[in-house]
């Protein structure tokens, strides 16, 4: 897409103009130009001087912002030189707040003059207040004062004149040529009173001096001009604040870099940042680009880019992100991203592009914005007719005529719709949401059925051990340790599970011989003469005689959606170990979240019909789609979306075409890039309950919108009867037209301010879920009760029952006369960290029990008294942790 700033544009039918006279153009598929940032997008065949002669044409002006078709071009050496953040730079130029400090000194000059030519006007002849004798006696001399004083605030505000008028020549009326138009005919008709009152002076006659006297329109003229003033420069203030949340990204751009060079270190501007050079960050600094840890370990805040506050630790081998800051450890990297390719400017990209595209209900306003200044000049024209038809003198159908051009205003039209977009675009993005385009903004609200792609979606995506049953005699430890030994030779994903567990806890590695893998999924290997076998129950089933006991426990973990393994020694049953690919924490609140939104929520899953339904139940889903092969996700949204608008959730490259072919596709942020490139919404947390939040922000987004929309259609239906005199027969009720001037001002300022509400939506929050903070508790205690009874792997089965007996008994004190008190705290990552705040809590005198979860970021005590908060507080956060609240 090619971006250009274009100038000149004060209202809706401004930019629908330049909107028609650029798609006119050969070789122009899409052009979209945006009032709230002043800048226009073209897709298609054609060149900038082209599209630049077409505005020029139409009446406005246009420059092109220059963009290379990548961050990056190749040097010399082969090596991709760092273009730098010359766009971000440019980008901020077009967005910088440069019209309020100019509206200011406008408005500052025009009431001084304003001020003065009211007292003149309303103060001495309304209520008499004290002029020079000279004025008060020689009306004519009071009338070329206000000439005077009016023509300097017209000179003041001459853009509106320049503007409008220009307009009219280029037969594309807009809000200016109304305001031109208005004062214009006010300054004119009151000139022409003014001489009529000279030549009626000359003649003697007072009576025809004192009624031309009452026939000046000085006032409304110069007042006209500063109360649109006033609303411009209100409307500027506002529209800057719906760009602070791009404005802030681009204000994260790194400006510095320290280079490793030949062993030395050396601090470089960003923009000499070449792809494969080494780079070292210090604690508390911030990460120049993109790039791959070589050496060293540290915790990276990626608050900026995904708005996850908890550090992420890093290690070698693992990714790092430009803008992101490195909070503890020393960390030496090679550049693998510079320029416009690092994630923060792709994420710059996708917010700029999504505010320069047009959502399809902003075509309504733009419709009746194109035809709305020529008939409303129509309309104020036929109000002076008619009141001089009926016998009203010209004074008097001229300022209902002036009323009627005055109050009208296709500003708050035209910017009904992209003002909610840019404020609803800046809300998500800072919480790591994206959405590439306003279409999937307005778009995302409106799907009743949501399809989650199982594995990488609902499941983290990798086998973990999740259940211990070792045989009578047997240790947990030591059927690790055999598992281990047999499993440490295997290239098998359950293998690895197993590997990386026994790595955790420290096993220790025994050492096997005449490792194979047997037909019929089994594994057997020699340990001091003895044959360790592992594998399914029907592979150890052929060897050993196996209890019905074991063979009821594999079943049920198999109908849960875990894998039993099972382990024998000499031809003795070890035991077995449970491995499955683990839900996401977050993905039972998430689809509740769904489903209490009135969504369906299906899963589609290539598993097996059993252990797919198993998951679905587990997370709570309406549907299992299972043995879905991976090219034929795309058939399954084809029929889903005969049904209903969905979207699909995915994060693999066999989703990109099943993403593609929903109404709208989200992939999850660690997913391919393919997946990423085929979405229309990007979530850059990899949590599941941002497509919950996605969806309530952009059915915010939609009634913010339909709120703005019927205010501008609903001020202009009722203020153009009632500026043009239609109820003054019936109720008496007539406009002044400093008062429509007022109103037009403040009508675009309102829209404005009601779509920066859109910063108050909480996403995270259930609020339209039912019930969903009443039961948060429960959630909570239920939650952990999950994780005790499915997280066997990190505590024995005797001590797992004891605590489920413990929440359970935890449960049923809440009935009884001690209180409860939820604390909210954050920080907590893992079984020690609940260990740590839980001994914390109990050592407090009145609290006799503290149930810790670090998944919900809860403690829920239980005490005899009121419990001290602010003790509680200090002495959570010297442990390391950050309080919240208590409910």
């Amino acid at each position: 897409m090619q971006r250009y700033n274009v100038t000149g544009m004060s209202c809706a039918a401004c930019s629908v103009r330049v909107e028609k006279a650029v798609s006119k153009l050969s070789g122009v598929t899409e052009c979209s130009v945006s009032l709230l940032t002043n800048s226009m997008g073209v897709e298609g065949e054609v060149s900038a001087s082209e599209v630049i002669a077409a505005v020029e044409a139409a009446g406005y002006g246009a420059s092109f912002i220059e963009k290379p078709d990548s961050g990056n071009e190749g040097n010399s050496d082969g090596k991709t030189v760092n273009q730098g953040n010359g766009h971000a730079s440019r980008e901020m130029d077009a967005l910088e707040d440069k019209e309020t400090p100019k509206m200011k000194k406008r408005l500052f000059a025009s009431l001084i003059f304003l001020i003065v030519l009211m007292y003149f006007s309303m103060g001495h002849m309304m209520w008499n207040w004290p002029v020079p004798v000279f004025f008060a006696e020689n009306h004519v001399a009071m009338g070329l004062l206000q000439l005077l004083l009016t023509g300097a605030v017209m000179v003041i505000n001459q853009k509106f004149f320049i503007s409008g008028f220009r307009g009219l020549l280029h037969r594309a009326p807009n809000m200016d040529t109304l305001v031109a138009l208005g004062s214009a005919a006010a300054f004119s008709y009151s000139t022409y009173a003014l001489f009529a009152m000279t030549d009626a002076q000359a003649k003697g006659d007072m009576e025809a001096v004192m009624m031309y006297m009452h026939e000046f329109y000085f006032e409304s003229a110069a007042m006209i001009l500063t109360l649109i003033t006033v609303g411009k420069m209100l409307e500027a203030r506002s529209k800057g604040k719906t760009t602070d949340a791009l404005k802030g990204l681009m204000n994260l751009e790194p400006k510095t870099a320290t280079l490793l060079i030949d062993g030395a270190e050396q601090v470089v501007p960003i923009a000499q940042v070449k792809k494969g050079d080494c780079f070292v960050v210090r604690p508390g600094e911030q990460i120049p680009t993109d790039g791959m840890i070589l050496e060293g370990n540290g915790a990276v805040n990626e608050a900026s880019l995904t708005g996850e506050s908890i550090p992420v630790d890093k290690g070698a081998g693992d990714h790092v992100y430009a803008a992101t800051i490195n909070q503890s450890g020393f960390l030496r990297c090679e550049a693998t991203k510079v320029g416009e390719d690092t994630t923060l400017s792709q994420i710059i990209k996708m917010v700029s592009d999504a505010a320069a595209t047009k959502a399809p209900i902003a075509k309504v306003a733009d419709t009746v914005s194109g035809f709305f200044v020529p008939v409303v000049i129509g309309i104020a024209a036929l109000t002076i007719l008619i009141w001089l038809l009926v016998g009203e003198s010209v004074g008097f159908a001229l300022a209902r005529g002036i009323s009627v051009l005055v109050i009208s205003c296709p500003c708050a039209l035209g910017l009904a719709t992209p003002v909610a977009i840019m404020v609803g675009n800046g809300v998500v993005a800072k919480n790591g949401i994206l959405f590439k385009t306003a279409v999937s903004l307005e778009e995302t609200g409106k799907v009743g059925m949501v399809a989650l792609d199982k594995t990488g979606t609902i499941t983290i995506g990798e086998p973990k051990v999740t259940d211990y049953f070792p045989a009578e005699g047997i240790t947990e430890k030591e059927l690790l340790q055999y598992a281990y030994a047999l499993e440490q030779k295997s290239e098998h994903p359950l293998a690895k599970a197993i590997v990386e567990e026994a790595r955790m806890k420290g096993t220790a590695l025994m050492e096997v011989q005449e490792f194979e893998a047997l037909p019929g999924n089994g594994l057997q290997a020699v340990h001091a003469h003895d044959v360790i076998a592992g594998g399914s129950m029907k592979f150890i089933g052929s060897r050993i005689t196996l209890s019905e006991d074991t063979g009821r426990k594999a079943e049920e973990l198999a109908d849960k959606g875990k894998t039993p393994l099972l382990f024998t020694l000499g031809g003795k049953y070890l035991g077995m170990i449970a491995v499955a690919d683990v839900i996401r924490e977050d993905s039972r609140n998430a689809v509740k979240e769904l489903r209490d939104m009135g969504i369906r929520v299906i899963m589609l899953s290539g598993d097996n019909e059993r252990t797919a339904k198993a998951i679905g139940d587990q997370v709570g889903v309406d549907e299992v789609i299972a043995g879905v092969l991976p090219d034929g996700k795309e058939q399954v949204i084809r029929q889903l979306s005969e049904q209903g608008k969905v979207a699909m959730v995915g994060d693999g490259i066999n989703d990109a075409p099943a993403l593609t072919r929903a109404n709208i596709g989200i992939a999850i942020g660690a997913g391919t890039d393919i997946a990423i490139d085929a979405a229309d919404i990007v979530l850059m947390k990899n949590r599941l309950s941002d497509v919950a939040a996605g969806i309530r922000l952009s059915r915010a987004t939609l009634r913010n919108i339909h709120q703005n929309l019927f205010w501008a259609f609903f001020y202009n239906v009722i203020g153009i009867p009632l500026a043009a005199g239609a109820w003054i027969h019936w109720f008496g009720w007539q406009l002044n037209p400093m008062f429509a001037a007022a109103a037009m001002s403040l009508s675009s300022f309102c829209v404005v301010s009601n779509a920066l509400r859109l910063n108050l939506v909480k996403l995270y929050q259930g609020a339209e879920g039912i019930g969903h903070q009443s039961n948060q508790m429960n959630q909570n205690q239920n939650q952990k009760t999950e994780n005790i009874e499915g997280r066997s792997d990190q505590i024995d089965l005797n001590q797992k029952t004891e605590d489920v007996k413990q929440i359970r008994n935890n449960k049923k004190e809440k009935e009884s006369k001690n209180m409860t008190k939820t604390l909210v705290i954050e920080g907590m990552m893992c079984g020690h960290c609940e260990a740590r705040v839980k001994k914390l809590l109990e050592g407090f005198d009145g609290i006799t029990e503290a149930v810790v979860s670090h998944e919900s970021g809860t403690a829920v005590i239980t005490t005899e008294k009121e419990p001290d908060e602010a003790a509680i507080r200090k002495a959570i956060e010297e442990d390391g942790y950050k309080y919240i609240e208590m409910k």
